[in-house]
């Protein structure tokens, strides 16, 4: 779905990402992990088309995303730190972008219900919490019923009952068949819903494999665990 060729990034001397070939096709939940200053958001931007590579191509379907947006209308985007019109209600801004993509015909509400955002869709953006704004990033990401998800640390801010509603809704879409590449600081959320690790660092790929064979490398039985052995040895597994 998504093919990732001889691509780098440089902000002056600054390697960022360092001639990176990755391939990520559907029906897979592909954790993006690394130290910081690895290169995930970069190469999470260069994917959406916000950051333009030095060098290399991503291929979206086998069709070059350069000087091409329309791919973006199948992807589903949760920044780390929604921005909103604060002066707006939560109804506002689904309606607002229901109004820009005239090509949907179709929404997926579900989890604007499961969080309950439906019963307070008369709120402010500016009065609410920073968990209630995680919710609404959320549900937009998913709205729009996309094929490609790309996540930013979802459950930053969520309750514990949020955490794992979301963690469920992202399960059923990969096995929907849909691509998701999510990032978080809290691998324990992972274990569940991840079927495979790309880990970077210092903007190259350092291993990208299912994680149950991470597990097996590392000899442990979670996320987190088998992550920080990776981070101590500091070398290839």
């Amino acid at each position: 779905m998504i093919r990732i060729e001889h691509l780098s990034k440089s902000f002056g001397k600054f390697v960022a990402l360092n001639n990176i070939e990755l391939e990520f096709s559907g029906g897979k939940s592909i954790s993006l992990i690394g130290p910081n200053g690895s290169g995930k958001t970069t190469l999470i931007k260069t994917v959406l088309g916000m950051v333009m590579p030095t060098n290399g191509q991503i291929f979206f379907k086998n069709k070059s995303i350069k000087d091409d947006s329309a791919y973006r209308s199948v992807i589903g985007y949760m920044p780390q730190i929604g921005r909103f019109p604060e002066n707006m209600t939560i109804g506002q801004v689904f309606d607002m972008m229901k109004d820009i993509r005239k090509d949907v015909v179709s929404f997926d509400n579900e989890l604007v219900v499961d969080f309950g955002l439906n019963d307070i869709m008369d709120k402010k953006m500016r009065t609410l919490s920073g968990g209630t704004r995680q919710k609404v990033g959320a549900c937009l990401a998913f709205l729009f019923n996309p094929e490609v998800l790309i996540l930013d640390e979802p459950t930053a801010g969520l309750d514990p009952l949020a955490t794992e509603i979301l963690k469920v809704k992202i399960l059923k879409e990969k096995n929907n068949g849909k691509l998701i590449l999510l990032t978080s600081h809290i691998l324990s959320d992972l274990d569940e819903i991840v079927s495979d690790v790309l880990y970077l660092y210092e903007g190259n790929v350092k291993f990208f494999k299912s994680l149950i064979q991470l597990k097996a490398d590392t000899s442990e039985i979670n996320l987190s665990k088998a992550i920080a052995r990776v981070m101590q040895q500091k070398v290839d597994i």
